[in-house]
């Protein structure tokens, strides 16, 4: 069977050696979740690479904070994936994360946690899709 790219985390599978993408959207939903991630200077040969989510571990939980995670998420797409347009960013807290209306799930209200869903368009492929990222800040 053929693959794009491994599959982070990387796990073993039997019939191949290692477990693979098999389709660009699943490599493109993988590539946008590690650019949230990752924190700049932390990728060799490319400091600049990044979001750095964990870097907000001690801002408060209020709307600008939000506002800027948004805007480097925005920023950092156009960079990296200009092939992906960032349709909408939502961030939970003690509620229910619906992505596409469709539930995905319950969050626990905890402060030391970021949960957020970010609707994207694949351009060349014409499909909408949503990655739902929480992060424990602590």
């Amino acid at each position: 069977m053929f693959g794009l790219s491994p599959k982070l985390p990387v796990q073993r599978d039997p019939s191949t050696g290692f477990a693979l993408t098999k389709t660009y959207e699943e490599m493109i939903k993988q590539n946008l979740k590690n650019l949230v991630l990752t924190s700049p200077g932390e990728r060799m040969m490319d400091i600049n690479f990044g979001v750095g989510i964990r870097d907000f571990l001690f801002e408060p939980n209020i709307q600008e904070v939000y506002e800027e995670i948004d805007d480097r998420i925005r920023t950092q797409v156009t960079t990296y994936m200009p092939f992906v347009e960032v349709r909408r960013i939502k961030f939970f807290s003690g509620e229910d994360i619906s992505i596409r209306g469709q539930i995905r799930g319950r969050v626990d209200a905890h402060p030391n946690k970021l949960h957020l869903a970010i609707e994207y368009f694949i351009l060349p492929l014409g499909v909408l899709n949503a990655l739902a990222v929480s992060v424990d800040l602590v």
